[in-house]
């Protein structure tokens, strides 16, 4: 009884606890839709006829091409523009698999398919390319060319090979793959139905290797998300390859169901299995956990334990990437994405503790104190840390411990100890994710890409907050890059061109890596933005380069702070003006709406110019919305000045001066010319024309509420001078115009009637 209440006082302290006060969302500073992305900023987009799945992306910076795998169809498009100059590869699947296919129960049309789920560089003129092939997987080698002005793209069909332990047979199935030299390393389901999972290894002149068959110690239901080789030292014989993936823990409590882990696992580049036990098995592999999780009170930590993606940014130092990871969380009552990073430090510290064991009465996992045999499981074999050639050479006891010794004890934890970028209670969900590491003037920032099941991306940099091992997220922007708001499932990042290319399952999409003319010609909005790819050149906001020499390119992207870089803009004192007029009873729109989305507004109001400015209090009358101030029933009080000020990060600049003229009611009734019954003061008890604003307010076009206004003063104005006709163009001069068209009308009085949304106040 009391082990299920302590259950029970766990589960209320976890993520539920945690969902009871998420933390706050973060609002990018810029927002853009679809149809201003492509008209203004760029934005291309490729779809094939009576294809899907752009699953499969390849970045080639030397052919200057982007290929890219979808169903029954091979990609060769080009960097520059996708749209244009693209070369295609029809590869089906064969009539009989299909056949098969569909008397297996499958969809013919949906998923007796060939679809392409891994393509990587070979050699200089080839790919290699694997597909689902309608539940017969399948691989060929597929030409290329050498050179971008060669126009080369073809699969040659007497190269087709069997794909089992390179793709899966389920198109719904995730697969992940590294080419190194001519190995293929992967982590598959090698079954029709799906369960035999494996990390496997095929192609090169080594044996074919693969993990240990149906045992949950090693893999447990794993869903494959990326592999990445690593040297580890000087001695190729070190390379070690690196497997991230999510499964059902082994180790999880008792009683509370199945638990997804996101875990890393390794193996040696040179390892050839066991010579009398685990014979073409792995002997080198190992697993831990990854831990990304946001630290609560009293050890009750919100975790995200479904791994989606990860990115390894490349450094200085070839064996020490830094690895950028994408978690969601499993829990159906907390919400929320989550972007953490691992060093390779923390990785290998991990491989080197201890080693996690089952036993005691309960049988729990603990860490393992008893003697671990040399050399230690895990190790390559090479002479940097040992005398063995091979593992084969292995003692029969090292052997043994790595079958039974997989997991290790110790996670590995995020750097910072919590997630670098977080969002919860948002309408999406992390999907992929692509880091560009950019130079700025006052350092290096990483730039994080993140794309979303809703078809969105959203652009972050990372910035010190304090220091620069105390990293601070920005959220910069988020794009609506797919319409159709379809889930970015593919995500590759050309920083020689500036380019993002994102793959989902209806089309392709490329767009630039910054926006900078969006940020407008201010400094101010500039040096605001901190946008380590944008800087101020002394007019405008443009594209910053590194090593060019611009007496007045202004750039702050850790501090943000106009006051100390736009003293020199010449923008900076001029505030626009303008002018409106309202009708005393009516209603009145201030329309001020700040390019940053994160910015905060502040309205002042002064009677004449010589007053002193005050604070526009928000009352019943005076309502404060996202695009500015509306005035229910206008006062001849409510006429002067009203100043639109915007703060962002501790700055605060005037935006919209506005000059309010108030018109009584009396007066705007004698301007109306009897012609325009809508114009005319209405009998007691009805509504006339000016006393409802409300439905222009409520989704207003820009500047409806002044051109009212100011049609209706200039009513009461003299009419200009009329000019004197000069006839249309193209007609002699002295002939007569044509007779007008008449057309019949209903004369009589019109009945009056009053806007749609017209209501008793």
């Amino acid at each position: 009884m009391s082990r299920t209440l302590l259950l029970l006082l766990l589960l209320l302290r976890g993520p539920a606890a945690a969902a009871s006060h998420p933390p706050p969302a973060a609002t990018p500073r810029l927002k853009l839709a679809f149809h201003e992305l492509r008209a203004r900023h760029g934005l291309r987009l490729f779809t094939l006829e009576r294809s899907c799945c752009y699953e499969a992306l390849l970045l080639d910076e030397e052919r200057g091409r982007l290929f890219a795998g979808a169903q029954n169809n091979l990609l060769s498009l080009a960097l520059d523009d996708i749209s244009q100059r693209d070369r295609k590869i029809y590869w089906p699947a064969q009539v009989e698999w299909r056949e098969e296919c569909n008397w297996a129960g499958k969809d013919i049309t949906a998923e007796c398919m060939n679809f392409v789920k891994i393509l990587h560089p070979y050699n200089r003129t080839h790919l290699y390319a694997c597909g689902t092939g309608a539940f017969h997987p399948v691989c060929a080698f597929v030409e290329a060319g050498q050179h971008p002005e060669q126009p080369i793209f073809k699969l040659d069909p007497r190269h087709i090979e069997d794909g089992k332990g390179k793709s899966p047979y389920d198109p719904q199935h995730a697969a992940a793959s590294v080419l190194v030299g001519e190995e293929l390393y992967s982590g598959v389901a090698t079954d029709l139905m799906g369960r035999d999972f494996t990390i496997f290894r095929s192609l090169g002149r080594r044996p074919s290797i693969r993990t240990e068959q149906h045992d949950s110690r090693w893999l447990n239901e794993p869903k494959f998300v990326a592999i990445f080789w690593v040297p580890e030292s000087e001695d190729p014989d070190d390379d070690k390859i690196y497997f991230f993936f999510r499964e059902t823990a082994v180790e999880r409590q008792q009683g509370l169901g199945k638990t997804s882990f996101a875990r890393i696992g390794q193996i040696c580049r040179n390892d050839v299995g066991g010579q009398r036990s685990l014979v073409n098995k792995w002997t080198t592999f190992l697993k831990a956990r990854l831990i990304c999780a946001v630290p609560g009170r009293d050890g009750a930590d919100t975790h995200f334990d479904e791994l989606r993606d990860v990115f390894l940014l490349q450094t200085r130092d070839k064996r020490n990437p830094l690895v950028y990871a994408v978690f969601s969380t499993s829990s159906s009552v907390f919400q929320g994405s989550a972007v953490c990073v691992y060093t390779m430090a923390d990785i290998r510290r991990a491989f080197l503790g201890p080693f996690a064991h089952k036993e005691g009465p309960n049988y729990q996992w603990v860490s393992y104190q008893g003697r671990v045999p040399y050399p230690r499981p895990g190790m390559c074999p090479s002479k940097t840390f040992g005398t063995f050639s091979s593992t084969k050479d292995f003692p029969d006891e090292v052997i043994q411990f790595a079958r039974h010794h997989p997991l290790m004890y110790n996670p590995v934890l995020p750097h910072g100890q919590r997630p670098l970028f977080l969002q919860a209670a948002v309408p999406y969900t992390f999907t992929r994710i692509a880091v560009d590491r950019v130079t700025a003037a006052d350092g290096h920032y990483d730039v994080l890409f993140i794309g979303t099941d809703i078809g969105t991306m959203l652009k972050v940099v990372s910035v010190p907050k304090e220091s620069w091992h105390h990293m601070e997220p920005l959220l910069l922007e988020e794009l609506q890059v797919f319409q159709d708001a379809s889930p970015i499932t593919s995500l590759q990042l050309s920083s020689k061109r500036q380019q993002l290319y994102a793959g989902s399952t209806t089309a392709l999409a490329q767009l630039p890596l910054h926006r900078c003319s969006a940020y407008g010609k201010a400094c101010a909005e500039c040096c605001l933005a901190r946008d380590p790819y944008c800087a101020w050149d002394g007019t405008t906001c443009t594209r910053y380069i590194p090593n060019t020499k611009r007496r007045f390119r202004r750039q702050d992207v850790r501090n943000g702070d106009p006051n100390a870089l736009c003293s020199e803009d010449p923008w900076r004192g001029s505030v626009p003006q303008k002018q409106l007029y309202g009708v005393e009873g009516s209603t009145a729109f201030l329309e001020c709406i700040p390019k940053s989305l994160q910015a905060h507004v502040l309205w002042t109001y002064q009677r004449t110019q010589d007053d002193p400015q005050r604070e526009v209090q928000v009352d019943e009358r005076v309502v404060q919305t996202e695009r500015g101030v509306l005035l229910r029933s206008v006062q001849h009080t409510d006429a002067g000045y009203y100043l639109c000020h915007a703060t962002e990060h501790g700055f605060t600049q005037p935006l919209l001066r506005l000059s309010l003229e108030v018109i009584g009611t009396r007066q705007a009734a004698g301007m109306a010319p009897a012609s325009d019954p809508q114009l005319v003061a209405a009998p007691p008890g009805h509504k006339v024309w000016y006393r409802d604003f409300l439905q222009l307010v409520e989704r207003p076009p820009l500047g409806a509420v002044d051109r009212v206004c100011q049609r209706l003063w200039s009513r009461g104005r003299p009419p200009p001078p009329p000019r004197a006709y000069a006839g249309p163009p193209g007609r002699r001069q002295g002939e007569e115009p044509r007779k007008a068209r008449r057309r019949r009308t209903h004369e009589g009085p019109r009945a009056e009637r009053g806007p749609r949304s017209a209501s008793p106040w």
